[in-house]
């Protein structure tokens, strides 16, 4: 479902709903037009249907494994466990299939439009799970128990959607699917924890990348790092890079850069004459106010209140 990296770009088709995903996938017809899961092994794709890419409207949570008996890996990315790999895709974002993923390829997909949520909490609620912006290097990798939770929710899905439809099935359809969501949220929680010498490594280098930005005049010419800059600078999403941040050190990506400025803007307000103005040219505010504003949002007290409990 992911570009390979041989792969040559190109303009993605648009699938605007799951019925025309089932007929591009060489799907039967869905028992339900606005959810759906199905098998890897009942994809069938034409050779050159593989390397298309495609956009849709809807939510796509999808479990490979057995990846042609082999270990399933995309990049140099460390992995704890290579039973099951899930990747999510939100709304409008690009699919890309190949070869590779669907060549003795086990597991599921499951696709769900937002429509099938409205009324429902899970609506607004499904947004705040930043993994479906996560890039396929950043998949959540399973082990053999966790697998079988998420493969229990999905059994239970593909029931309901093929039983006949009752006053019941949308609100258990939603209930199995915030399970489902609540589980991978907890899983990738797991994975942040676990994968501590990557990530050690991966603070490092955010400390690295960091003080370079902060040094000298760096901020005067470049003006403050931005989240995604930090992010693209160590290869990741944004999302994926604050998520797992938060759960290695409580703060996510622009708390660090903000407590980088804050240590900066202390040192210089207790050790030189520069005017509060002046400081806040130097870290690469454009306007005082904004600096002022962010400072006493931080510490409880304005800059000159700080600096005169120097003096």
């Amino acid at each position: 479902m992911y570009k390979s990296e041989n792969q040559q770009m190109k303009a993605p088709a648009k699938v605007s709903s799951i019925s025309a995903l089932h007929q591009f996938l060489g799907l039967a017809k869905p028992s339900n037009p606005l959810i759906s899961v199905f098998d890897f092994d009942d994809v069938k794709l034409e050779p050159e249907t593989i390397l298309s890419a495609v956009t849709t409207d809807f939510y796509v949570v999808a479990l490979k494994k057995d990846c042609a008996g082999g270990k399933c890996r995309y990049g140099q990315q460390y992995y704890d466990y290579d039973e099951g790999i899930m990747y999510f895709i939100a709304p409008h974002q690009v699919l890309q299939f190949d070869d590779v993923l669907l060549n003795g390829v086990k597991g599921f997909v499951l696709v769900v439009h937002p429509d099938f949520f409205h009324g429902h909490p899970l609506a607004s609620q499904i947004k705040d799970y930043g993994y479906f912006s996560y890039a396929s290097n950043e998949a959540l990798h399973l082990s053999e128990k966790e697998e079988k939770s998420i493969m229990d929710i999905i059994e239970n899905v593909g029931r309901e959607i093929e039983n006949n439809m009752d006053a019941f099935t949308q609100e258990l359809l939603v209930s199995n699917l915030d399970l489902l969501l609540k589980y991978c949220d907890r899983f990738y929680n797991r994975q942040f924890l676990t994968r501590k010498k990557a990530n050690n490594d991966l603070l490092a280098k955010l400390e690295a990348l960091l003080d370079e930005h902060f040094k000298n005049d760096q901020l005067v010419v470049n003006g403050i790092p931005s989240v995604q800059l930090v992010a693209n600078a160590l290869h990741l999403t944004p999302n994926y890079l604050s998520d797992m941040l938060r759960v290695q050190t409580g703060q996510t990506t622009q708390q660090h850069i903000q407590n980088r400025l804050m240590e900066k803007a202390k040192e210089l307000l207790s050790t030189t004459s520069m005017s509060v103005s002046q400081i806040a040219y130097q870290l690469g505010f454009d306007h005082p106010q904004s600096f002022h504003r962010l400072f006493r949002n931080r510490t409880s007290v304005s800059p000159l209140e700080f600096r005169a409990s120097f003096n």
